[in-house]
């Protein structure tokens, strides 16, 4: 079994806030819907290792959105480098980053943020000195 993707929730017309995240601090590429589902708004995202999909976030739109306290999607990066760096440009970005829970994670260093619409996304890379 694989995960295809992750579903999160937004707002209606909020794409441009999505994007701005998404691919501007994340560094995910947008790709288009499919046809039978653009008139819903939202939009989707997609990481890539070379030519291979590794992650795919879509944000769907929901009147009534209230972002959860607690769930997230986790997404692994390559090295503690990697890690501090995606933090520094989403924190540049004026997005809510913590460390609090940093070496709370055996084996790994992590970093909680929450994206323009207050879903909580974790950053995490494995700590290769820390197993």
């Amino acid at each position: 079994m694989f995960l295809h993707h992750v579903q999160l929730s937004m707002g209606s017309g909020k794409e441009t806030l999505a994007r701005s995240f998404y691919v501007g601090a994340l560094g995910l590429t947008e790709v288009p819907k499919p046809p039978s589902l653009q008139q819903r708004g939202g939009c989707w995202f997609r990481a890539f290792e070379g030519e291979q999909v590794v992650a795919e976030v879509h944000l769907g739109v929901d009147q009534n959105f209230v972002p959860s306290g607690k769930a997230h999607p986790a997404f692994l990066v390559k090295n503690i480098a990697t890690l501090e760096a995606m933090a520094r440009r989403i924190e540049s970005g004026g997005h809510e980053l913590s460390w609090v829970e940093r070496h709370s994670f055996e084996g790994y260093q992590r970093f909680h943020c929450r994206d323009p619409f207050g879903n909580r996304i974790e950053i995490l890379a494995r700590d290769l000195n820390n197993n």
